[in-house]
């Protein structure tokens, strides 16, 4: 079962660009309308270069407005899921700025910052936090009363309840929202970089469809996908190592 669940994942990738390939091929798409895998690994070798450059340069705006959300998000979940009159003021407000489509924000911090890394930055910052205080201050709020009183009757301070128990109990949340957070700050950085961005690959991308060289807009989008799959696992594997426990012997991927 084990080596099932670790080939499934090739299999299925395997697969789906195979049936794209075949797709394209026996209907003739044409490359402007739907590029094959073929093509779009022909694009990323001629474009390699250009490809990297501005790879990593996404990939390092993407870490560091992601760092800034991992502390944002981690210190504000803690606040709020501490309090219930506090989770009870802010819920709503996490809400509703998370509600708000972040390339709506990206003009507003252009103005604010200029064309370049900020805007990309704080949309990563902005797109990827909220998952992180979500489940960081649902994992201290869903603590047990009854684990609370009887902490409190053993002498527990309310300090000694949130730091040895509540954020123990909560890191699983916390695992769990950064394989998800760090999906949604490559989007943020993606984003930003389309709409007000002179380098990245959402600037690669803009810049290769206005010139309909459709191949290169989609060795892109794979490159964006291998960063963004890569950097899920690493987190993943953290997970598994830090709080392993939580899973119980669930023979989960």
């Amino acid at each position: 079962m084990t080596t099932r669940l670790k080939l499934a994942p090739w299999i299925a990738t395997i697969g789906l660009f195979v049936f794209w390939e075949l797709v394209c091929r026996l209907f003739s798409i044409p490359e402007f309308v739907l590029p094959a895998p073929s093509q779009a690994m022909a694009a990323l070798i001629e474009f390699w270069p250009a490809i990297w450059q501005n790879a990593f340069y996404t990939f390092w705006v993407t870490m560091v407005g992601f760092a800034m959300a991992v502390v944002f998000g981690l210190v504000l979940g803690l606040v709020t899921g501490a309090s219930a009159l506090v989770y009870s003021a802010i819920y709503p407000l996490l809400v509703g700025f998370n509600s708000i489509p972040k390339v709506a924000i990206v003009p507003v911090l252009v103005v604010w910052f200029g064309i370049g890394t900020i805007p990309a930055v704080l949309t990563a910052f902005t797109i990827s936090f909220f998952p992180i205080v979500v489940n960081v201050a649902t994992g201290l709020a869903t603590l047990e009363p009854e684990l609370r009183d009887v902490l409190r009757s053993l002498g527990a301070r309310k300090v000694d309840i949130l730091l040895k128990v509540g954020l123990p109990r909560s890191m699983p949340y916390f695992f769990a929202s950064l394989k998800v957070a760090i999906t949604l700050a490559f989007v943020g950085t993606v984003i930003s970089e389309t709409v007000a961005g002179n380098a990245g690959m959402g600037h690669l991308m803009l810049s290769a469809s206005s010139s309909f060289r459709v191949p290169l807009v989609f060795a892109g989008l794979l490159v964006i996908a291998v960063m963004g799959v890569g950097m899920y696992a690493i987190f993943a594997l953290a997970e598994r190592r830090f709080v392993g426990w939580a899973f119980r012997g669930a023979d989960a991927a």
